[in-house]
């Protein structure tokens, strides 16, 4: 079986400036879902220089593609990138799916206008909002999205109410 070692998978794509949003289990989790996640799921640029830099990101992960067999060739290059909206890929540090347009969305730049940075301990990724993520979840309709749905809106309920003026979660002054 195959590590899961999504600070080194996120650090490699970083580190090749790849431009990317993070999206799935691993943004909901960031924003404070309980659900645990075995794969990284982004969203990338689909520019031609985004696509060169994400595919060798993707060679310096050895990444594959998961579900097929290891014969089936593949050239991880622009081209093929470009080609294709939707990766699924087995790496050495785990699985990792490579989204252009998740569904419910157009894609990189829409989700970059509301997505917010955070801070992983030496490098830094975009993470999809929590309203985008759960637009993604009930537009995939899929049952363990939907069971998700309940718990990002949950979720967002809480934040929504610990940021009310007033809210005593939000007060941090000593009361005198």
């Amino acid at each position: 079986m195959t590590r899961f070692d999504f600070l080194g998978t996120l650090r490699t794509l970083v580190k090749h400036d790849v431009q990317f949003i993070l999206i799935g289990g691993l943004g909901a989790r960031l924003h404070g879902s309980t659900t645990v996640t075995n794969d990284v799921d982004v969203c990338y640029a689909r520019d031609q220089e985004n696509l060169e830099r994400l595919a060798s990101a993707l060679r310096s992960l050895h990444a594959r593609l998961r579900g097929v067999q290891d014969d089936v060739a593949l050239v991880l290059d622009a081209q093929t990138l470009k080609a294709g909206d939707r990766f699924t890929f087995v790496t050495e540090m785990g699985s990792l799916d490579i989204l252009g347009s998740p569904t419910g969305t157009t894609g990189y730049e829409e989700l970059e206008a509301s997505s917010e940075e955070y801070d992983l301990g030496g490098f830094s990724v975009r993470v999809a909002s929590l309203d985008d993520l759960i637009r993604m979840k009930r537009a995939s309709a899929r049952p363990k999205d939907l069971i998700e749905l309940e718990v990002l809106g949950a979720l967002r309920d809480e934040l929504e109410l610990n940021e009310r003026p007033g809210s005593r979660a939000r007060r941090s002054e000593p009361k005198t």
